[in-house]
């Protein structure tokens, strides 16, 4: 009974907010495949792995772009003339890829993706934001985690739907993502009023959470190298492309499933530890990857397990830093580590192109273990030289998006204490 009582609590929570999180799950299955499809068709068309990481950097980079910049022109026109150019903008993208199968052009391309995509999610998660409270901001951040991720798990089944024609993929990614404009124009939810981003030092962060902040740059650095370049990986292993499909699935699906017992270990233990647990597994997975020479049921297996591991990693990190932060502090270093996770994820396809080059298809994920190694030996000199929090005083594990700072208002532990004044 209490068990329905909270479903059926839950389905009233997220209601008001329905027409938003369809539009995610669209513009998530639109868009959310373009990495996967983009790099290979870069493969097939001979281009080298530097250009491929080139490519997926550019992405990354508009994603830190849109973050800066996106939010002043939402705040000049408001949600919804800002959505719809946002969306409009991204959908003419993703119909150029077929004018020209050439990696420059591919790159300005999306770069303008990634700018647009920022300034999507910024419209999206401050009108969700908006329509939250105390009571219900749980509950609408878990529907808000499901519809990103489910999104994107489903639209890794798109890869395959070119058959003969290699536009289609991408004309059905820009018709989804222009039907995504549908929900927010019919909705009857008004719009929320302009919010301005409060600022907080990278300085101060560090000074007060440094394994947070590393971590959440690595985190950055080995899910950028993965989103741009696993699906060269696995097709030098000699996955078809409906295999390869299925592997991108099965690791993001891998993550969803991780991420909240991880995040209930560490509510009950030292949180470093588990992060340090975690870098130190996804090291493991990630070498039992770099050594697979083809694939089968352990690359399957061995890709759920880097994908809950990894994905993991960054609420992980958030959860950490909001622990050692006052609690005026948190919803602007929240934000800001959510621009420390974008800039190691331009990084990272550079990075693991470079590995790839030099050591061939196993380079992405020894790249990725290099990472995590990294950190995990970050990680224990910590655990050795500073003292843990209580438990009794560490903030509630959630499963935070690494989207753009405004998810950050999304959190209860952040925006449950917004400074007086401040609106949600």
């Amino acid at each position: 009974m209490p068990r329905a009582v909270g479903r059926l609590q839950m389905i009233a929570a997220i209601r008001p907010v329905q027409s938003l999180l369809l539009a995610i799950f669209m513009l998530m299955a639109g868009s959310g495949f373009l990495s996967t499809l983009i790099s290979l068709r870069l493969e097939r068309a001979g281009a080298g792995t530097m250009a491929i990481g080139a490519v997926a950097t550019a992405y990354f980079g508009g994603l830190v772009v849109g973050a800066l910049r996106a939010g002043g022109i939402v705040r000049q026109v408001g949600h919804i003339r800002a959505f719809a150019a946002f969306v409009a903008l991204l959908s003419a993208s993703t119909l150029s890829y077929v004018l020209l199968d050439h990696p420059l052009l591919w790159t300005a391309l999306r770069l303008i993706d990634g700018v647009c995509v920022a300034g999507v999610f910024i419209c999206l998660e401050s009108w969700l934001n908006d329509r939250a409270d105390v009571e219900t901001r749980g509950s609408i951040l878990a529907a808000y985690m499901v519809a990103l991720y489910s999104g994107q798990a489903v639209g890794q089944l798109l890869l395959g739907a070119s058959g003969t024609l290699p536009a289609i993929p991408f004309q059905i990614a820009s018709i989804l993502i222009s039907l995504a404009i549908i929900p927010l124009c019919l909705t009857r939810s008004s719009a929320p009023a302009p919010q301005a981003a409060t600022a907080f030092s990278l300085r101060s962060l560090f000074a007060a959470s440094p394994l947070g902040v590393i971590g959440a740059v690595t985190t950055g650095l080995m899910l950028g190298a993965f989103y741009g370049l696993a699906a060269v990986h696995v097709r030098r292993l000699g996955l078809n492309l409906g295999a390869t499909a299925s592997f991108m699935m099965i690791v993001i699906l891998g993550g969803v499933a991780m991420q909240w017992p991880l995040g209930r270990l560490s509510d009950r233990y030292d949180r470093r530890a588990v992060i340090v647990w975690s870098f130190a597994a996804t090291l493991a997975v990630s070498i039992a990857l770099s050594m697979l020479s083809r694939g089968g049921l352990p690359l399957l297996v061995l890709g759920a397990a880097f994908g809950g591991l990894s994905f993991a990693l960054y609420p992980l990190c958030v959860a950490h830093s909001n622990d050692r932060l006052l609690a005026s502090e948190r919803v602007a270093a929240s934000g800001r580590l959510v621009l420390l996770y974008s800039v190691g994820a331009a990084l990272g396809p550079m990075g693991a192109a470079a590995m790839m080059t030099l050591a061939g298809a196993s380079g992405l994920f020894l790249f990725i273990a290099l990472c995590a190694g990294a950190t995990l030996g970050f990680g224990l000199w910590r655990q050795l030289s500073s003292d843990p929090v209580p438990a009794p005083e560490q903030q509630d594990f959630q499963i935070v998006p690494r989207t753009t700072p405004m998810a950050s208002l999304l959190d209860p532990n952040t925006a449950d204490h917004l400074p007086d004044g401040e609106t949600t």
